[in-house]
C-alpha cells in the first residue's frame, strides 16, 4: 500500500542564495547549504524509506547523500529543475527588465519548458511513488516540487506558485482515506 511521500527540497546553493534560476546548470551546495542539510539525518531520524529518488544534478545527490540515503537514492530524469531555458542563471528582476509582466507560472520560459510540461513529468514521479508499497523519498529542486505538490492533489501545475518552499524544505505528502492531501508543507529546521 502507498505511504506517504517525503519531498525534500536541496540544500542552499550560491544561485539559490542570489534568487538566480537555477534549472539544468549542475552546481554544488555552498558551505552553508552544508551546513543546512547536516541536519537532515535528525529531522528524518526513525523514518524509513521503500523508495529514495534523487534528481540527477549534484545538488541534490549532495543533499540526499548528507541525509544519509545517498546510498539509496536512484537517480530519475522526471526530478530534474524546471528548464529556464534563455532565463537560466537570470533572477526574476533581471527577466522583468525586458518583460515586466512575466510570471513562471503562466509564462513558462522560452527554449524551456511550460508548467504543464513539468506537470507531465511529475505525473510520472507520482505514478512511481503510487506502485510503491512504503514510504517514498524525492530529494530535488524548488519548483519541480512545488508542481509535484500541485498534481499530488489533482491540481494544475500552475497552482505551484502559490506553494512556497525553502531550501532544505520538508514536505510530506499522503492520503486522507483514499484522497490524495498535503500532510505538511515547507518544514525548515
Amino acid at each position: 500500500m502507498p505511504g506517504e511521500v517525503w519531498l525534500i527540497r536541496h540544500a542552499e546553493t550560491d544561485w539559490a542564495k542570489a534568487g538566480k534560476h537555477t534549472g539544468r546548470t549542475d552546481i554544488p551546495l555552498n558551505d552553508e547549504g552544508r551546513e543546512h542539510a547536516a541536519s537532515l539525518p535528525g529531522r528524518l531520524a526513525g523514518q524509513s524509506f521503500a523508495l529514495v529518488l534523487t534528481s540527477p544534478l549534484e545538488r541534490a545527490r549532495e543533499t540526499a547523500a548528507i541525509a544519509g540515503l545517498g546510498d539509496e537514492a536512484v537517480e530519475d530524469a522526471d526530478l530534474l529543475e524546471y528548464n529556464y531555458g534563455e532565463y537560466e542563471g537570470l533572477t526574476t528582476p533581471e527577466i522583468r527588465e525586458s518583460r515586466p509582466d512575466w510570471y513562471l507560472w503562466r509564462d513558462g520560459a522560452p527554449g524551456g519548458e511550460m508548467p504543464d510540461d513539468v506537470g507531465a513529468r511529475v505525473d510520472r514521479v507520482i505514478a512511481r511513488a503510487l506502485a510503491v508499497d512504503g514510504d517514498v523519498a524525492l530529494f530535488a529542486h524548488g519548483h519541480v516540487l512545488r508542481v509535484l505538490g500541485s498534481r499530488w492533489i489533482e491540481q494544475p501545475a500552475a497552482l505551484a506558485g502559490r506553494l512556497a518552499l525553502g531550501t532544505g524544505a520538508i514536505c510530506k505528502l499522503g492520503f486522507e482515506r483514499e484522497t490524495r492531501v498535503i500532510r505538511a508543507w515547507n518544514l525548515l529546521s
